[in-house]
């Protein structure tokens, strides 16, 4: 469930935040809504909370297996969340670097790995975050070194499989739970 409240949470957010980042002169002179800024404020901070706790849940479970990627894991989230936090006079680069670039590593690499490895959830499924991960990675470094808008359509395009595969986590384990027969839960670690 905390996947998918970092959906609810993470994109009406940046709809809120939106027309006073991009035109704050305008949104100070006018009559802009201050309350839309509090809420997408608010919203941020439960995307922050729902972050890491991601990572706080799967951890007892990874670190039977994956001790060293396991604590990766939860660091990149809080990494994530440090560029979510950072002022909004920054908020490009704290999107490149944070969604458009981190995450491809924490819930991408790292997470679809110890998925995969696991069998915690269907393995196919594990591709979207394995293939997901580099794609944002590559993506992210060409919009931080070419230019570009982050959310144009090159990191556009290469942000569906890792949207499929946190998607994905917050159905299938809401839903569904861990698969029961996973040697990890049984304690038959390979």
């Amino acid at each position: 469930m905390l996947y998918l409240l970092t959906f609810i949470t993470s994109i009406p957010a940046l709809a809120l935040y939106e027309p006073a980042l991009r035109h704050p002169v305008a949104f100070i002179a006018g009559a802009g809504n201050v309350n839309k800024i509090y809420l997408g404020a608010l919203l941020e901070l439960l995307l922050i909370i729902a972050n890491i706790g991601t990572a706080v849940v799967i951890v007892p479970i990874m670190r039977r297996q994956f001790e060293d990627l396991s604590i990766g894991y939860v660091t990149a989230r809080i990494v994530e969340c440090t560029f979510i936090l950072t002022l909004a006079a920054i908020k490009d680069w704290t999107f490149i670097l944070g969604p458009g670039w981190v995450v491809g590593w924490g819930n991408g690499l790292i997470l679809g790995y110890m998925m995969y490895r696991t069998r915690l959830v269907p393995r196919a499924w594990t591709w979207l975050g394995l293939v997901g991960g580099p794609l944002i990675i590559i993506s992210g470094t060409i919009v931080m070194f070419r230019g570009g808008h982050p959310s144009g359509s090159l990191q556009g395009v290469a942000t569906i499989p890792e949207f499929l595969w946190e998607l994905f986590l917050g159905v299938y384990c809401t839903t569904w739970g861990f698969k029961r027969d996973a040697p990890i839960l049984s304690g038959n670690v390979r």
